[in-house]
């Protein structure tokens, strides 16, 4: 069978042993290339897990299931927006067992309930052929900016006589202020996984403590590729996690590389579209890519494994192949083996992306358009990725074409914002072996779109932003700086980077970024530590007047040695024009 991702077709999954061909792999892209810096690829043992089901299950109003005796009890609950955030919400969560009628009430007042029945969608993990049982329930016809409870329940829940229970508030209509936060690279609190830290707590926190109506997660939600004999238990610690916060607001995900998943479907996404219902972009490929409008914001969530030159989801290191478990049927993968998924939709994202442009930029009531991916096409990352070429070629051009004001991106575990930039400098780079010339397509900076001390008029140019610092335990990222002329250096990925054999023998590595250059257009970074959250209050303005996005950036100081709940104030930015 072919896994269908809409939410309206009951009971769908795939299965991998049959359906599921290409291949892919357990090390990914960023870590392979660093594994000497960083030293801490491993797998997972199962004693990692249970400890961090254990820490999960003390948070406070969580649901979880009894391993012990699995059946339909909701957990990891979260929410998204529908097609249209004023009136619309999907209320997603998983189950250990198949659930018998699991169901949605809810209402905006104590006396009136509705109920709405959740649809089930499955998959078959291509490596541990563990069966993941999701289920979606869509809210239809609700009001603007009006605060509803809903409880979650099936007929074999375990908590049915106190069923889960939250809230959760719907956009509102027309030009009315709103705040959103925004991060990547969560990971889990379960330090018995690869790339998890007890900081992804916090994270979560976070997103509580500044109350926005929504959160962008900009990529790698939890690094279950890296722990392939576990993924399915990485995907539950992590969705455990996120629901302190994501069961009380719309969660708003973009696949990064670590979403992509060896066996796991074509693009090795079937985790990531079973576990999420996000707004239907109207192509064959649902769920990767989507689009939503907030007040006088129009945002663009996009699937950057599809241009980027990265070779960057998983694959297998070596010396041993990976061999998934006997009962998925899965052949083993041999040692060098690469799930390169680059080009997989035939410019069918890039076609949506400008259709998409191009409408906004005819419609008067949208002011702002903010872009959400996990890779970066402007990081001066020394120690993480870098930039990719591929961003730059195909999106940042559309960017410029229809004035795209902010990008929102994760993947180097960091925090790094640019000038307003727009066009580029060609032959600006240098080989990174031979130091021959290379035409990275250097991002120009805009010194004329800054209007006042950390206030940018984006109407000349786009900025930037690296926020990969959600939870994850990657030591802090360092950045590059040229020796000669002092000026922030970035590594330029200009070519396909696929793994290559090591210096011993049965083992691969991936290649790091091909070329350098002058990051120009860095205008901040943090060098104190990689972790943060960044909040953003949008003012839609007086007719006639500014309308404005002001975002500031917290960071955990010291929590990239010891786990911190503190976060505080890094910087200020706004980003202002004169109202559509």
């Amino acid at each position: 069978m072919t896994q269908k991702n809409s939410p309206d077709t009951e009971n769908t999954g795939s299965n991998n042993s049959t359906s599921n061909t290409t291949t892919g792999s357990y090390l990914n892209a960023e870590n392979a290339a660093n594994v000497s810096r960083r030293g801490f690829l491993k797998l997972a043992g199962a004693s990692g897990f249970a400890s961090a089901a254990g820490a999960a299950a003390a948070l406070a109003g969580v649901a979880r299931a009894d391993t012990t005796t699995p059946d339909g009890t909701p957990e990891q609950i979260h929410l998204t927006w529908g097609a249209d955030p004023t009136s619309e919400v999907v209320i997603s969560w998983a189950s250990l067992a198949a659930a018998t009628h699991p169901r949605v009430s809810y209402g905006a007042d104590r006396g009136r309930r509705e109920n709405v029945d959740a649809l089930q969608r499955t998959y078959t993990d291509g490596l541990t052929g563990v069966v993941v049982f999701t289920y979606h329930a869509r809210l239809r016809g609700l009001h603007a900016d009006t605060t509803y409870r809903y409880e979650v329940t099936a007929d074999n829940d375990s908590r049915a006589g106190s069923p889960f229970n939250a809230t959760f508030t719907t956009a509102p209509r027309g030009r009315k202020p709103f705040r959103f936060t925004s991060y990547g690279d969560l990971a889990t609190p379960n330090t018995g996984w690869v790339l998890s830290s007890p900081q992804s707590r916090f994270a979560v926190e976070a997103v509580e403590r500044f109350q926005p109506l929504f959160h962008l997660l900009n990529g790698d939600l939890c690094y279950a590729n890296l722990n392939p004999a576990h993924q399915t238990e990485v995907w539950r610690d992590f969705g455990n996690n996120a629901q302190t916060s994501a069961s009380n607001r719309p969660w708003m995900p973009c696949p990064g590389n670590h979403e992509i998943e060896f066996y796991n479907g074509a693009q090795g996404l079937d985790s990531y579209l079973a576990r999420y219902t996000l707004p239907d972009n109207g192509s064959r490929f649902a769920g990767r890519w989507y689009r939503f409008r907030v007040s006088n914001v129009l945002f663009i969530s996009l699937d950057a494994d599809d241009v980027v030159y990265q070779d960057a989801a998983a694959f297998v290191a070596g010396p041993a192949p990976l061999v998934p478990a006997a009962s998925t049927g899965n052949a083993p993968v041999a040692p060098g083996t690469s799930f390169y998924v680059r080009g997989y939709s035939d410019g069918e994202q890039t076609r949506w992306l400008e259709r998409t442009l191009s409408e906004a930029a005819h419609d008067e009531d949208i002011d702002w358009i903010v872009v959400q991916m996990h890779q970066d096409a402007l990081s001066s990352s020394k120690t993480g990725n870098g930039s990719d070429k591929g961003i730059r070629e195909v999106w940042l051009p559309l960017f410029d074409r229809y004035g795209v004001d902010l990008v929102v991106c994760g993947h180097d575990h960091d925090y790094e914002r640019s000038y307003p930039v727009r066009g580029c400098n060609h032959h600006a780079g240098t080989d990174a072996k031979t130091g021959a010339p290379v035409d990275t397509l250097q991002p120009k900076p805009v010194t004329h779109a800054q209007s006042a001390a950390n206030t940018f008029d984006t109407r000349h140019g786009t900025i930037h932003l690296i926020l990969g610092g959600g939870g994850t335990s990657a030591p802090l990222d360092v950045y590059g700086v040229d020796a000669g002329n002092g000026l922030p250096q970035a590594q330029i990925f200009t070519k396909p980077n696929r793994p290559v054999a090591g210096a011993t023998a049965g083992t691969f590595v991936r290649p790091a970024a091909d070329a350098v250059e002058d990051a120009i257009w860095s205008a901040q970074r943090d060098t104190g530590t990689g972790y943060g959250i960044a909040v953003f209050d949008v003012d839609p303005g007086a007719h006639g007047g500014k309308t404005t996005i002001t975002m500031n950036y917290y960071h955990a100081p010291g929590a990239d040695q010891t786990p911190t709940p503190n976060y505080e104030l890094f910087e200020t930015i706004t980003l202002e024009k004169s109202r559509g």
